[in-house]
């Protein structure tokens, strides 16, 4: 069997019972059990409760597995014990946390961006678009965000083994620090835009101009710089000498 059963973690192959004794009416009973890793992440310790059902799917016994640091892929046999008022036909698993004992069950996070509809990926793996909603384990995990016009952001995001459901993370991207040429051949270019026409882009990059046909870009991202523009001005008072021109700067953003 596997759980959770919407996104397996582990699997787990439970041998036959065998009866330990009995006392008081409850049996003891034991069973040799296969657990697999199915992710790609480790498990330092998974807990479970195994629910012990009779052939009416009633609940008659019960116990805790527990398996410690299962690598990626990795199988291992433990020892399962439980007591039960009589022979199991079926078996029930649910996550179980007790004595601050860590469980493997995944945990819902929001991932919001500012803007929003960045491309988003967790551990190297697609996952859609910004805003989204992730199932994770518990332990460190790699958030990669990108949009059209702002810088790649990348962040690590740690999720508590009893992180609550309903917790969010919202991430602010960054601008880009240079103008950003995509041409249609997939190369990505990045430095001073100079000039555009209907025919060329002519971009500078590391001090040397570049020019490419337009129809051979796909994109052209600019970033907002500073422009300074110099307002000439002459004063001459009446008979006096003209005075030589002086010159204002005035400062003012330019998309």
């Amino acid at each position: 069997m596997t759980w959770p059963a919407d996104n397996p973690t582990l699997k787990l192959t439970f041998s036959q019972f065998q009866d330990m004794g009995s006392y008081g009416g409850r049996m003891s009973l034991a069973s040799q059990v296969l657990v697999q890793n199915l992710t790609s992440k480790g498990i330092a310790r998974a807990s479970l409760k195994v629910f012990l059902m009779d052939r009416q799917n009633v609940r008659i016994g019960e116990g805790v597995l527990i398996v410690d640091d299962l690598n990626p892929g990795q199988s291992a046999k433990v020892q399962f014990q439980c007591s039960s008022v009589g022979p199991p036909v079926a078996l029930t698993i649910s996550a179980y946390n007790a004595g601050g004992v860590p469980n493997s069950r995944l945990i819902p996070i929001t991932i919001i961006s500012v803007p929003p509809g960045a491309a988003l990926k967790v551990d190297d793996h697609d996952v859609g678009v910004t805003p989204a909603t992730v199932r994770v384990l518990s332990g460190t995990h790699n958030l990669e965000l990108s949009k059209d016009g702002y810088a790649v952001a990348k962040t690590p995001l740690d999720v508590n083994p009893d992180e609550a459901p309903g917790s969010s993370i919202t991430i602010t991207l960054g601008g880009l620090d240079n103008d950003t040429i995509e041409l249609r051949d997939g190369a990505i270019l990045k430095g001073d835009v100079m000039s555009m026409s209907l025919e060329s882009v002519v971009i500078k990059v590391n001090g040397q101009d570049q020019t490419f046909d337009r129809n051979k870009v796909k994109k052209i991202f600019l970033v907002e710089r500073i422009v300074t523009h110099t307002i000439t001005t002459t004063t001459t008072p009446a008979g006096a000498t003209p005075a030589a021109p002086s010159t204002n700067s005035v400062q003012t953003p330019h998309q």
